[in-house]
């Protein structure tokens, strides 16, 4: 999905914009450390940058006059306000965007005094000139400002990307972390950089893609600038979350852990400034775009999907053969005619549905057991060496990171069970007969036929594991008609925030307690890619006195927004924004089966998964084609268009600002 620029929003109404005051040479040296301009300084920076992997950058330690620097960080944290904000790929807290300083009226400007010389010193021409010489990118612009303050509190993080948009040329960070107590680089917040893959193809043309793990890990300091020319297709990076610590008293003694650092983009000259070329930036655009199709890199995605066909309109009853086969992996009140009924009632109602302990207690026990021993085995990190066995893990980075198992290829999905092929499911593990023994059989298939009405074409399921502090997928559409998604979650540990909290081993009794919708609202039609209208209550909050983590690894189904042209389509929480975006979610669980009929203009992610999250995620995915409705659009609009839509949990933490100077051991 192409990322948008995300539109800051500053706490003044806008003044009639101020001319940038221009600066000596002298006044502007004065700003930074000493010496910074020196020629063997700059020989020194720009030799680093042409030898600096995975792709050229470079680092400068005590880059402003660090008695500047300090009044700007005291005047951020006295005057300027933060909006907590969360998309599919970063979660953080961030301000305005620091060019509106011009319009500031005078009383507004009157408190960011060093701020404002710290922009106009950054995007002076001297300081301009000396990035440019050190990357070798040309021109820079004076006149497009760009910079934001982000803070990283604990669990805060930026997922893998290229910061290729618009008219952008290098990016920079520069770090304003507590400059009295040294950020220590086990707290998380490294700038990442990811290295790239070459591929040849069998024509010859070469495609670039990002590798799942990074190369090069640049923790943050008080003062460091970070920065590197934007380069589509190669210029991948993150930024590692900021790790919780294991106590409160820890982590006031660390300060909060606060990363909280000015952010932005030198971009090509502008109309009336040296340097601009017209049409550039349409031209920029342009050869972004080819870059990163050359050669086709989605080609070498991974997974790749494989479909398998599948006997279409079976006959809506089990025969004996069914049930015992089925009873082998499902709870039986899932097979009882009424409780069938009752279930496609409710999916028909909302096309969304999340079932309970749909495995039986024997089996689920077994395949508890086995997961749990795999999730208690530190989880490998590096690529390729998980790659050595049956696993893999889901690249580019830039669009999703998991490991996950696929099936062996099996045509096998007769009504009967013969003797010889219960023997191999007995030497089998309880994940791989999951995966190629009980969901691809006919007996399922005709079992979701009759819960879902949906008939079924073909099938695809693999095994997902989401590793603490690692994995997430991207939100993305999909194209083509509505299907049908299956996700079965596995996941064995305790603890994780919407958990259901009854007995692991009471067995369901009743469809009312079986079934839900996990939705505010519901109506006839399909998870679709229009937002719900009408407002809806949010669910009570807990009253307990512990305020529950958010640990990520919810699995989210959105809506797009067409027509929000300057934002990003992932935005799920947004300050004080209500979440009706969000069609359908279901958080890391345990024994649950979650069923969405999706259309192509809904969009599907799964958040990261926090380092401090109880365990690593895990679940069975499964896309399954099916025959299209010609009545569902009629259907929907005869209910007013309601959507089985959900909310995510609104108990997460968030982040109350800097403590008071007076509580502050920094200040």
């Amino acid at each position: 999905m192409k990322r948008k620029a995300q539109p800051q929003a500053t706490g003044h109404k806008p003044a009639k914009k101020k001319s940038k005051t221009s600066l000596s040479d002298d006044e502007v040296k004065k700003r930074f450390r000493k010496g910074l301009f020196d020629k063997d300084e700059l020989n020194k920076y720009t030799e680093g940058y042409a030898s600096s992997t995975p792709y050229k950058h470079s680092v400068i330690h005590h880059l402003i006059d660090d008695k500047l620097l300090r009044d700007v960080r005291d005047e951020i944290k006295d005057n300027v306000s933060f909006t907590p904000k969360e998309t599919d790929i970063y979660k953080i807290h961030q301000s305005g965007d620091l060019a509106n300083l011009d319009g500031l009226d005078d009383a507004a400007l009157a408190k960011l005094p060093s701020l404002l010389a710290l922009r106009d010193a950054m995007y002076s021409q001297s300081f301009r000139d000396y990035v440019a010489h050190i990357t070798g990118c040309g021109p820079l612009s004076g006149r497009k400002t760009d910079m934001a303050i982000n803070v990283y509190t604990p669990g805060c993080y930026l997922l893998c990307h290229d910061d290729v948009i618009g008219s952008r040329k290098v990016s920079y960070i520069l770090y304003l972390t507590d400059p009295d107590l040294p950020w220590k680089p086990e707290w998380g917040g490294a700038l990442r950089l990811f290295p790239v893959r070459e591929i040849k193809g069998a024509n010859g043309q070469v495609a670039k893609t990002p590798a799942p793990d990074v190369s090069k890990v640049i923790p943050p300091a008080w003062n460091q600038l970070s920065f590197f020319a934007v380069q589509p297709g190669e210029s991948f990076h993150d930024v590692e979350e900021v790790y919780r610590a294991e106590t409160k008293e820890q982590l006031e003694k660390e300060g909060g852990r606060v990363r909280m650092a000015i952010s932005g983009w030198f971009h090509i000259p502008q109309i009336g400034e040296d340097g601009y070329v017209e049409g550039a930036e349409e031209k920029l655009a342009k050869n972004s775009g080819l870059m990163q199709l050359q050669g086709n890199p989605e080609q070498y995605d991974m997974p790749q999907p494989q479909p398998i066909e599948v006997e279409p309109r079976l006959k809506p009853e089990f025969d004996q053969a069914d049930l015992e086969f089925l009873l082998e992996y499902m709870a039986p009140a899932y097979l009882t005619p009424n409780t069938l009924e009752e279930v496609r009632e409710h999916f028909e109602a909302g096309s969304s549905m999340t079932l309970p302990s749909l495995l039986n207690n024997s089996f689920a026990q077994k395949l508890r057991d086995y997961v749990t021993t795999l999730d208690r085995t530190p989880a490998v990190i590096d690529s390729a060496e998980i790659e050595k066995g049956p696993w893999r893990v889901a690249k580019p980075p830039h669009k999703h990171r998991y490991m996950y198992l696929q099936p062996e290829r099996t045509e096998s999905t007769s009504d009967e069970v013969a003797a010889a092929k219960k023997q191999k499911q007995k030497q089998k593990s309880p994940l791989k007969e999951l995966l190629e023994e009980f969901l691809p059989s006919k007996p399922f298939h005709r079992w979701l036929q009759m819960a879902t009405g949906c008939v079924i074409e073909s099938h695809d399921f693999m095994a997902r594991r989401f590793r603490r502090g690692r994995d997430y997928t991207l939100a993305t559409g999909h194209e083509g008609k509505p299907r049908l998604e299956l996700t079965l979650g596995i996941t064995p540990t305790r603890g994780w925030p919407d958990e259901d909290e009854k007995d692991e081993e009471d067995e369901v009794d009743e469809v009312d307690s079986a079934t839900e919708t996990n939705g505010k609202g519901k109506g006839k039609g399909k998870a679709k890619a229009d937002s719900p209208k009408k407002k809806n209550e949010k669910p009570q909050e807990d009253d307990g006195d512990k305020e529950a983590e958010d640990f990520g690894g919810q699995e989210v189904y959105m809506a797009g927004d067409d027509d929000a042209a300057d934002e990003d389509a992932a935005i799920y929480k947004a300050g004080g924004d209500d979440d009706d975006n969000i069609l359908f979610f279901q958080a890391a669980a345990w024994n649950t089966l979650s069923l969405v009929l999706r259309d192509s203009g809904a969009l599907k992610f799964v958040k990261y998964v926090s380092q401090s999250a109880p365990g690593d995620r895990w679940d069975i995915s499964g896309t399954l084609e099916v025959e299209e409705d010609s009545d569902d659009e009629e259907d929907g609009e005869e209910n007013g268009g309601q959507q089985a839509t959900g909310v995510l949990d609104d108990t997460e933490e968030e982040w109350n600002g800097f403590p008071s100077s007076s509580d502050s051991d920094s200040d």
